[in-house]
């Protein structure tokens, strides 16, 4: 096991890598654990739960609204919990989303801890302090920014991830080495998604770069003010198809991640090989990289992203791998271009 701190403005996150679940009990001695997870994780690994209180949510997107919360809160409530209670997520990234988003709400700010399950939990999701629900369409539209005091990485889960969710995050793995780490786009260029799968060493390998490289990036600017915007890339088109085509967050973001090339192309200095590197890349992943769409409804609801400021959207391009870009584009010029771009 390792343990790695990161400094935040008023509060240090503990990351432990290649840590056993039951090292919770340790960590968070004398207080209330509660965990917030999924029936999945129940149904794979009961015997792990029996010793706390909890409360299980269905899988998927359509749990993370705030009809939810509010069942857990209830929940919260009725245990008579208290500010010592633990909230601890254990499971994707709508999982953590959600214990997060409770553990900054629930008596003004209680102890939080994660522990991610999946891929894109683990690289990415549990990063940072986002958290959060979607109101209909809009994805992440109501929540907090609210740290962990600790993450705890227990790489056994990964055994039992099916195939669909490595896919899942290897979408964020490449994002990140798009925005930040040319030497790790290379690297992935190398491997295969079943070199990771297989190789328990090597995916936490490059699961630690990850968590290193987001949060370096988020450490620097918690509050989303400046460069923590570069982790955007993909996201603006990529949350407007995720939740208007019922997608999975790292197949929307591969879609997104490649319209940002081609915006990238149209006005910014990507040359046109790079942007097929990056297509060539996601696609070697087994991610999609364009879809049939109503380019009119995607424009409905890029009109309420939270990085819009006035008539303007701040997107992320790309002018080579490695080097980003945050660009204020026009929402006319988005609505005029939106179809070639997708």
């Amino acid at each position: 096991m390792q343990k790695t701190e990161f400094n935040f403005l008023d509060k240090s996150v503990s990351c432990y890598f290649d840590a056993d679940f039951s090292l919770i009990q340790q960590l968070a001695v004398g207080r209330q654990i509660f965990i917030i997870t999924d029936d999945n994780l129940i149904k794979l690994y009961p015997a792990l739960f029996k010793p706390f209180s909890l409360f299980s949510i269905t899988p998927g997107e359509s749990s993370k609204v705030q009809a939810i919360v509010d069942r857990i809160l209830q929940s919260l409530i009725e245990m008579e919990a208290d500010r010592n209670v633990m909230i601890v997520g254990v499971g994707g990234g709508v999982v953590t989303d959600i214990a997060g988003y409770i553990a900054s709400v629930y008596k003004r700010g209680v102890s939080l801890a994660l522990v991610p399950t999946t891929l894109l939990g683990m690289v990415d999701a549990a990063l940072g302090g986002k958290n959060g629900v979607n109101a209909g369409i809009y994805k992440n539209i109501i929540g907090t920014i609210y740290q962990p005091q600790f993450i705890l990485y227990d790489y056994s889960f990964l055994s039992s991830l099916p195939i669909n969710e490595w896919i899942n995050g290897f979408a964020e793995v490449i994002k990140h080495a798009c925005i930040r780490d040319k030497l790790m786009f290379e690297m992935l260029e190398r491997y295969s998604l079943h070199d990771f799968q297989t190789d328990l060493t090597l995916a936490a390998s490059i699961i630690e770069q990850n968590v290193h490289l987001k949060m370096d990036i988020a450490t620097s600017d918690e509050f989303d003010t400046d460069v923590r915007l570069l982790l955007n890339f993909g996201h603006t088109i990529g949350h407007a198809l995720e939740n208007l085509h019922d997608l999975s967050h790292g197949n929307a973001i591969s879609i997104g991640m490649v319209a940002a090339c081609n915006l990238s192309e149209i006005i910014s200095k990507l040359h046109l090989d790079e942007a097929v590197r990056v297509v060539k890349l996601l696609s070697r992943y087994h991610l999609p990289v364009d879809i049939e769409t109503d380019v009119e409804k995607v424009y409905e609801i890029l009109k309420m992203d939270k990085k819009r400021e006035g008539d303007d959207i701040r997107f992320i391009l790309l002018n080579g791998i490695g080097k980003p870009e945050v660009r204020p584009i026009s929402i006319a010029f988005l609505h005029e271009n939106l179809k070639s771009i997708l």
